[in-house]
């Protein structure tokens, strides 16, 4: 059974589709007890970083979501669920994050065109569990204006005016700042790596 946290993200709908076009089992949580207890849990996020930690922290998800982080059990963080797995982001610099990856998120520079929206070519940089199978030259869907700094755990990066981190893996942790809910049968191969943890 996948756990879905539900604090109200504008993209639960297509997660939850997703799973259900893969005939995953899933359930919403939107309490302390519903993360602890869950098998696997994924955080999805579109939007403000700043409201999006700021309704978990309104839930009182913080400490249980990081002591599910440290337990082994598979999580799935997309969007700004990626981008909590970092210290802060430049998005709201008074809200921690979750700090299992170091370094701060931040914005595009001022002369790229942001958001970055549609379609572009992510580069695995590591084999891993999560991209398994993609094949050559991926490409994914895309809408962020702030993006994750490279680190040990990228699994892979991607080129808009730099690189960045377009997915990560370390462990039980993944994450991707692509949407494979909006990423079309690529995107479905991707949940489906991760159902099948």
């Amino acid at each position: 059974m996948i756990t879905i946290i539900d604090y109200g993200a504008g993209n639960l709908r297509s997660v939850e589709n997703t799973l259900g076009a893969l005939g995953a089992p899933y359930e919403l949580t939107r309490s302390a007890e519903g993360v602890l207890a869950a098998e696997k849990l994924i955080l999805p996020g579109v939007g403000h970083y700043g409201q999006m930690m700021g309704a978990l922290d309104e839930l009182d998800l913080r400490k249980s979501i990081i002591e599910k982080l440290n337990s082994g059990s598979p999580f799935l963080g997309i969007c700004l669920g990626m981008q909590a797995l970092f210290d802060s982001s430049a998005e709201a610099p008074e809200q921690a994050g979750f700090s299992v990856f170091k370094g701060r998120v931040e914005r595009f520079s001022a002369d790229a065109r942001v958001p970055h929206m549609g379609w572009n070519e992510i580069v695995p940089v590591k084999p891993g569990r999560l991209l398994d199978g993609i094949g050559v030259k991926p490409y994914v869907y895309f809408a962020h204006s702030y993006y994750c700094p490279l680190v040990a755990a990228t699994a892979a990066k991607c080129n808009y005016t730099l690189d960045y981190t377009a997915a990560i893996e370390q462990d039980n942790i993944y994450g991707v700042q692509f949407h494979p809910e909006k990423s079309g049968p690529l995107g479905l191969k991707i949940v489906r790596n991760f159902v099948e943890l």
